[in-house]
């Protein structure tokens, strides 16, 4: 995030296309509240832990796959925008699901 606003790019959801890393990464997002509901209703904060540890190693494939921002003097895109909103998203989920482990997300690295 902190490099998209370097230069001037704004998260906005829009389409990330088809591969797999990709979707992996929706998938595991998309999980968070059920698995969320299910750790708490059974009382099994290690679904959360284990949850997001697959979170995080979606998002890593994710990046390693796609860059997020544009390289050189290459021009920013929608696709970026796109890439960027999902980085943010994989940032809310992971710091969200740390917070309720009672472990502090640093805020950069």
């Amino acid at each position: 995030m902190r490099g998209g606003g370097q230069l001037g790019l704004q998260p906005e959801p829009g389409h990330l296309g088809e591969s797999p890393e990709v979707q992996d990464l929706l998938t595991a997002l998309a999980d968070y509240p059920v698995v969320l509901a299910t750790a708490a209703r059974n009382r099994a904060p290690d679904r959360l832990a284990r949850h997001l540890v697959t979170t995080a190693d979606a998002f890593f494939d994710f990046h390693d796959a796609h860059r997020v921002l544009p390289v050189g003097d290459e021009k920013p895109s929608a696709a970026h925008r796109a890439r960027l909103a999902l980085a943010e998203a994989a940032g809310t989920v992971l710091a969200g699901g740390l917070s309720l482990l009672g472990i502090d997300a640093p805020e950069y690295v």
